[in-house]
C-alpha cells in the first residue's frame, strides 16, 4: 500500500520543494507573469493573454506560452503558485524535471494551440481571451491524483484516494464550464483530457510508435498482394515472383 500523501496541509508530509527545482521556478514564473500582466494590462500587457483569433490570424505565436503564466485574480495567483510549487515538486521528484516541464507547460501550450485552431474552424467555440494559469495548475492537480491512483492522499485533512482527488480537480473545471459556459473553459477542458491521456500512458513517443507500426502494417499488407503462391506441381522452368 502506498504511503499517505498530504495535499493542502493536515499531515502526511508532502512538503514544499526547494527553490532550485523546476516546480518552484514555474511557480515564481506564474507569480511574476501575473503581476506583470496586471501592472501593464492597460497598455501592452494584455497581449500576454491568449487571444485565439490572433494566434494564427496575426501570428501572435507567443500567446500559447505566455498565457500559461497568468492568473486573473489575487487568490488565483496565490493558490496557483502553491499548487504548482507543492504538487509540481512531488511530480518532479518521481518524474524528473524534463517530464514535469513537458506535462505542466507542454500540455498548457498544446491546449492553447488547439484552442486557437478551434477558433479558426468553429466560430463561436471560444471566447475573446484566456488566462491560462489555471490550465497549468489543473493539469498538475489531476496528474498528481492520477499518479497516486488508488493510493491514499490527504485533501485538507480529508483522507481520500488519488483518483478521487483528481476527480475533485477536474470537477472544479467542469463546474466552471457549467456556470460560466463551456467556451470559457476550452483550454482547461483540453488540458484535462491531455493530462488524463498522458498519465494513462498516451505519451507522444508511444503515439509516434503506434503510427509507425500502423504504417509498417499497411506497407506489408500492400506488398503481400503482389506475392503469388508457388505450386509444387508447376513445370520446372525459371519463373520469378513479382
Amino acid at each position: 500500500m502506498r504511503p499517505m500523501r498530504s495535499f493542502g496541509g493536515g499531515g502526511g508530509g508532502m512538503g514544499l520543494p526547494g527553490l532550485e527545482t523546476t516546480a518552484s521556478k514555474l511557480a515564481v514564473a506564474l507569480v511574476a507573469g501575473s503581476v506583470m500582466f496586471h501592472l501593464t494590462k492597460s497598455q501592452s500587457g494584455g497581449l500576454l493573454l491568449l487571444f485565439p483569433d490572433l494566434v494564427f490570424g496575426k501570428l501572435y505565436l507567443w500567446q500559447p506560452l505566455t498565457y500559461a503564466f497568468i492568473e486573473s485574480s489575487p487568490i488565483g495567483i496565490i493558490f496557483g503558485a502553491i499548487i504548482t510549487w507543492s504538487i509540481g515538486g512531488y511530480l518532479e521528484s518521481i518524474w524528473g524535471s524534463r517530464r514535469l516541464l513537458m506535462v505542466a507547460l507542454g500540455i498548457a501550450v498544446s491546449a492553447g494551440l488547439i484552442t486557437s485552431l478551434l477558433a479558426m474552424l468553429v466560430p463561436g467555440a471560444t471566447v475573446q481571451a484566456y488566462a491560462g494559469g489555471n490550465v497549468m495548475t489543473s493539469v498538475l492537480w489531476v496528474s498528481y491524483g492520477l499518479s497516486i491512483g488508488r493510493g491514499q492522499t490527504n485533501f485538507w485533512g480529508l483522507p481520500l484516494s488519488g483518483n478521487a482527488l483528481a476527480g475533485i480537480g477536474a470537477g472544479f473545471v467542469v463546474l466552471s464550464a457549467v456556470t460560466s459556459g463551456w467556451q470559457t473553459q476550452v483550454p482547461d477542458l483540453l488540458g484535462l483530457c491531455m493530462a488524463f491521456a498522458y498519465v494513462r500512458g498516451a505519451s507522444p513517443r508511444k503515439l509516434w510508435l503506434h503510427l509507425q507500426h500502423w504504417r509498417l502494417q499497411r506497407q506489408l499488407k500492400g506488398r503481400s498482394k503482389h506475392l503469388q503462391v508457388v505450386r509444387q506441381d508447376r513445370p520446372d522452368r525459371d519463373q520469378y515472383l513479382n
